[in-house]
């Protein structure tokens, strides 16, 4: 394995193979610099997933665990051309989660891990059930006892072993975690594991690849571990440290207003959250009360001038039919991306009017259809 954990605290180094997902100091970890490269005429003769980026990621194509996720269409939306939606609920487990899923169990797999544990609101627990099933690894899933329904027939779907647990999304990950310490698995977690990451920085190699070597003015997404904005933010990073990008785009983060620390903390100018009491939202998705890379998100949007924006829990289910009738059923966390963009248009009026922006829909609807 040619990269390794890096605290991002203290700067200790650790082997992968110790499977910690925590520096001894507390700090969250991070994977140490490699080089990376974009040969685009190679890449754009390359099978359209995310492996097509292979000089950029972290293992070769011949170590990947892969179900054909990435490369999905960015088709412009009825309010205007210079507004698009980036289509990550075209994936094999129907959730932009996919990106990620197949870098960590790809990891995993290098690593000879026989067994899993991750905890999820849904959407990465299928994945990890997904990808662990194609690598023959067996995985157990914890999950809010109030999940939707048809995420926990994915997720058994696919031979993972589910924990329902009673109580809130961090009620979830501390039982996750405290099975991870007594039984010494591999915790796959989309939040502490940074290979997770290096699976959706893809995300914005494809807009750029999409966009014929530009980027946007403005990045949208959905903010509740933050696992789409760190990914796309270290891949635009990439690109730019490369020189092929000018810039990096303004990132914007949508936080359901039933359940928005961060934004909370960027309006009193803090680099760290006060971990709150969410007060319930359909957005299930970002419903994170105390995310732990609040720190790096937070830097983010102060580096790219970006903003925070609560969706307004009233027009989720508004925003969701408005997409529908556009032709693209998804979820309620991403009706609150739609939403969240929709409040940031409105606020920001015509200083927005000529800039190009991209927002995903990252889950498909039928996942949480009643």
């Amino acid at each position: 394995m040619k990269v390794k954990y890096k605290c991002s605290q203290c700067g200790e180094t650790h082997d992968p193979q110790t499977f910690i997902h925590k520096c001894p100091c507390g700090g969250l970890l991070d994977i140490t610099p490699f080089d990376v490269d974009f040969p685009l005429e190679k890449i754009k003769q390359r099978t359209p997933s995310l492996w097509r980026y292979e000089e950029a990621l972290p293992f070769s194509k011949s170590q990947q665990v892969t179900l054909g996720e990435g490369f999905t269409s960015m088709v412009s939306t009825d309010d205007s051309n210079n507004v698009f939606f980036k289509m990550d609920y075209m994936m094999p487990t129907l959730s932009f989660k996919d990106r990620g899923a197949s870098m960590l169990i790809t990891a995993a797999k290098a690593l000879h891990v026989k067994r899993i544990v991750a905890d999820s609101s849904g959407n990465a627990g299928t994945a990890i059930a997904a990808y662990a099933s194609k690598a023959g690894i067996k995985c157990d899933i914890f999950v809010p006892a109030s999940t939707s329904p048809n995420k926990l027939t994915q997720i058994k779907a696919h031979g993972a072993q589910l924990h329902l647990i009673p109580g809130t999304r961090e009620d979830t990950a501390e039982a996750a975690v405290k099975e991870v310490e007594e039984s010494g698995s591999f915790y796959a977690s989309h939040v502490y594991n940074p290979f997770f990451y290096q699976g959706t920085k893809t995300y914005a190699y494809e807009i750029w690849e999409e966009m014929n070597g530009n980027v946007p003015d403005v990045i949208v997404v959905p903010v509740g571990n933050g696992t789409l904005l760190l990914g796309a933010y270290y891949g635009f990073k990439d690109l730019y440290d490369k020189g092929l990008i000018p810039s990096i785009p303004k990132f914007v983060a949508i936080q359901a207003e039933g359940c928005a620390p961060l934004l909370k903390a960027f309006q009193a100018g803090s680099e760290h959250i006060e971990p709150i009491e969410t007060v319930g939202t359909q957005a299930e998705g970002i419903a994170i009360a105390n995310p732990a890379r609040h720190y790096q998100i937070l830097q983010v949007i102060k580096e790219t001038g970006g903003e925070i924006i609560a969706a307004p829990e009233n027009t989720i289910e508004s925003a969701r039919k408005a997409l529908a009738h556009q032709g693209f059923f998804v979820e309620p966390t991403s009706a609150a991306t739609y939403a969240g963009y929709l409040a940031y248009i409105a606020q920001e009026g015509s200083n927005v009017e000529n800039q190009t922006m991209v927002i995903p829909l990252c889950g498909a609807g039928i996942k949480a259809a009643k």
